[in-house]
């Protein structure tokens, strides 16, 4: 495994951004094969937009990794960063990847793994990514709305003024330029209601996106893989949940079948 950390420094001022900005990618390269080149997993973690989750991180990327991917983790930018200041970070990110595939051994074929407030990030670049958006996403029990179902906490984070609260209610922005999703989440949440992923697959069929949808019965929020490698602070019986585990062998499943 080659490993690389790259600050990234996309222009905020053309977008009205002013103040200091942190952010890095954090890749996970196969290079045992210079002649390969290997589809990415870009992987953005969750934390209410006031942190970045390494527990929905690196051991995501290593997962990724091991299923024969190249790999990254989104460092992005928090605490009092509005929309869109975590968007352009990742519309960077994804330039960056494309525009240096061949040195990365990486194809042009870009999957945007997201978590939580991550998951609302990687939707985000799905409604408002342009020509930077990725070739698939991957949503773990996602914030998508801003609404009465939404996280108050991560939309007031990004949002601190009306018009901003509608622009981040994602649901109600939906086209059929979406990418396809893969999207999981659990019955049981009750700090993003699964409503979120359900109005998300609504707007999806309603524009014909193709989508893979898995609701599981018991997980609560932020489980991450669902097993021992991302228990936190020894909880064993709060974060491990086998059945829901299952999702990281069912996106790679619908990876694989998307690439044929």
């Amino acid at each position: 495994m080659r490993q690389i950390t790259l600050p990234l420094s996309p222009d905020y001022g053309a977008y009205g951004l002013e103040g200091e900005h942190s952010a890095a990618l954090t890749l996970m390269i196969h290079d045992t094969q210079p002649e390969r080149r290997f589809p990415i997993v870009i992987v953005v973690p969750g934390g209410c937009y006031t942190r970045c989750s390494k527990r929905e991180g690196e051991p995501v990327a290593v997962r990724y990794y091991s299923y024969g991917y190249n790999a990254a983790v989104l460092e992005y930018s928090v605490k009092g960063k509005p929309f869109p200041t975590a968007l352009i970070e990742l519309r960077e990110a994804v330039r960056y990847i494309r525009s240096h595939a061949e040195e990365l051994c990486c194809t042009d074929d870009i999957t945007v793994c997201g978590f939580s407030a991550g998951g609302h990030l990687a939707a985000s670049l799905g409604v408002y990514g342009g020509t930077d958006r990725p070739d698939r996403l991957i949503l773990c029990y996602p914030v998508i709305t801003s609404g009465d179902l939404g996280h108050r906490e991560s939309a007031e984070n990004i949002a601190p003024t009306a018009e901003l609260m509608e622009t981040i209610s994602l649901e109600k922005h939906i086209t059929s330029e979406f990418p396809p999703s893969f999207i999981w989440h659990c019955a049981d949440d009750r700090t993003v209601p699964v409503q979120n992923s359900l109005m998300l697959a609504s707007e999806l069929t309603r524009c014909s996106v193709p989508y893979e949808l898995h609701i599981f019965p018991h997980g609560g929020h932020a489980i991450a893989l669902c097993d021992v490698t991302t228990v936190k602070d020894g909880n064993f019986g709060r974060y491990i949940e086998p059945h829901a585990a299952h999702w990281s062998e069912l996106s790679r499943e619908w990876l694989e079948s998307s690439h044929k």
